[in-house]
């Protein structure tokens, strides 16, 4: 079976690379992620110069991509930087704009004009243990949001914002501008370098996005999942790379410790298992636009997170001490890896989503 990429997406993971070796180097990225937002606004209008943004998106909605294997590429490529920015944010909300009549909006996104993210997740409470999710009311012609959304990407740094919320007849999604009226962002500093926040709303206008549903809000959530799966491949491949690397130079008793036998079997078993994860990416963009969607996402999400856990460990354990120092490059794709396990639900969530579907199958 080939499971080439093909060129076109090829010239596109070929720019990604030459611009991230370029202009996101180590050097480069241990200053932005110093900076407030760890975000490089410059850097993002360049990339979307360069279609990367508009390779998230089909022709009819101003991009020139939109399949599920244009994602994978953008976000293996998006991984082996461990390169910072609302990527994910900009993809899910994004498909939502691309459902509706916000064409103009959309466009100043792909174009790098507008940072955008999404707020989808409910806000957790530490102290009491319980969640806190948007709801929507109408307000004469238009929509009030009160409630909040927790981790949401880069939401500091974004100027819109797309909310999905509770209404009296199911879940809807607005548009809200950062700033705005009764818009309140509670930002901070992520593991991997980058930032979240948590979005608080308090009878904020917004603006509906008309004709997005709940089925239209999940196809933009398994979008995410293919995107993440994908990039966790990439993060993975940089952790057994570099850990393989190490043991070629570090020596102990005289030879190299990649001569010692119990070290190559746990780096061949991490191999073969990035490789299962590997597939289950592939298979996930394969059925991304089947009925089998949700199942195969689900089995990518449960496995890129499980090896990626295996990875992130035995990378570190193998390094010893260095492995967790903020100067090694390979302690920041190790905290990426174990990020990306949690993002949009984690393995325990996913095997028993799996397990569901697989059930009802």
């Amino acid at each position: 079976m080939d499971f080439a990429i093909g060129e076109d997406r090829q010239m596109l993971a070929d720019t990604m690379k030459r611009f991230f070796a370029k202009e996101f180097d180590w050097e480069k990225r241990l200053k932005v992620i110093e900076t407030e937002h760890g975000f490089d606004r410059a850097m993002w209008g360049t990339l979307a110069e360069l279609g990367v943004l508009g390779a998230l998106f089909p022709e009819d909605a101003g991009g020139f991509g939109g399949s599920a294997f244009d994602i994978g590429t953008v976000f293996g490529e998006v991984g082996r930087a461990i390169a910072t920015g609302p990527y994910l944010g900009t993809l899910m909300a994004g498909r939502l704009l691309a459902a509706t009549d916000e064409s103009e909006t959309l466009e100043s996104v792909i174009a790098g004009e507008k940072v955008l993210t999404f707020a989808h997740e409910p806000a957790y409470d530490a102290e009491s243990g319980e969640t806190r999710d948007v709801t929507a009311s109408k307000s004469g012609d238009g929509w009030v949001l009160d409630g909040a959304k927790g981790v949401v990407e880069y939401i500091g740094a974004a100027d819109l914002i797309v909310v999905t919320a509770r209404a009296d007849d199911g879940e809807r999604a607005f548009l809200v501008e950062r700033g705005g009226k009764g818009v309140e962002v509670v930002d901070y500093k992520l593991v991997d370098g980058g930032s979240g926040g948590e979005l608080r709303l308090s009878a904020a206008s917004a603006r509906e996005l008309s004709g997005v549903t709940g089925e239209t809000i999940e196809a933009a959530t398994a979008a995410g999942v293919v995107a993440l799966s994908w990039e966790g491949v990439a993060v993975m491949d940089e952790l057994r790379d570099q850990t393989l690397e190490y043991m070629r130079t570090r020596k102990q008793f005289g030879v190299p410790i990649g001569k010692f036998q119990a070290l190559q079997h746990r780096m061949a078993t991490l191999a073969l298992e990035i490789e299962q994860a590997r597939s289950a990416a592939i298979n996930a963009a394969a059925h991304f636009d089947k009925p089998e969607r949700d199942r195969f996402g689900a089995a990518a999400k449960y496995t890129v997170a499980r090896v990626g856990n295996l990875a992130a460990e035995e990378a570190i354990q193998i390094h010893g001490g260095i492995g967790m120092t903020w100067e090694l490059p390979l302690s920041h794709f190790a905290k990426r890896m174990v990020m990306l396990g949690h993002v949009l639900g984690d393995e325990d969530e996913h095997l028993a989503r799996y397990i569901e579907l697989m059930r009802a199958a």
